[in-house]
């Protein structure tokens, strides 16, 4: 059985910084492609970052592009969100996302065939 698990949300001030994790089990993802979304609290799922197999590539959304940096390590099957600079718009539930198929990373729901549970992240004032 395929699982994530995050691990590394709380509450945080403004401008701080968290770095997030999350760990894969029951398969490598080490062939894959992975990513990380986020759910604020009536809104929609939204991208927040992927990864391409390699760590290579990686993709961003512009609401965090320069601020949060997405890393793996593929020998511990783990992918992470090491975010920056944080913003109360950054305040929501985070869950990482794993495609069976892919090499390069999606930027939609989609194209992902695993998630996680997800961590909150709560940025305050």
């Amino acid at each position: 059985q395929v699982q994530l698990v995050e691990s590394g949300g709380g509450l945080v001030q403004a401008g701080g910084s968290l770095r997030l994790s999350c760990a894969a089990s029951g398969r490598t993802f080490s062939s894959n492609a992975m990513g990380w979304f986020r759910q604020a609290p009536g809104k929609e799922r939204e991208f927040v970052a992927g990864i391409s197999w390699t760590g290579s590539t990686s993709y961003y959304a512009d609401s965090v592009k320069g601020r949060f940096t997405i890393s793996r390590d593929n020998a511990k099957n783990t992918v992470f969100l090491q975010m920056n600079s944080l913003k109360l718009e950054d305040t929501a539930v985070y869950c990482c996302a794993a495609t069976s198929t892919r090499l390069r990373p999606a930027i939609t729901v989609a194209g992902y065939d695993y998630w996680g549970q997800g961590t909150q992240v709560t940025v305050s004032s």
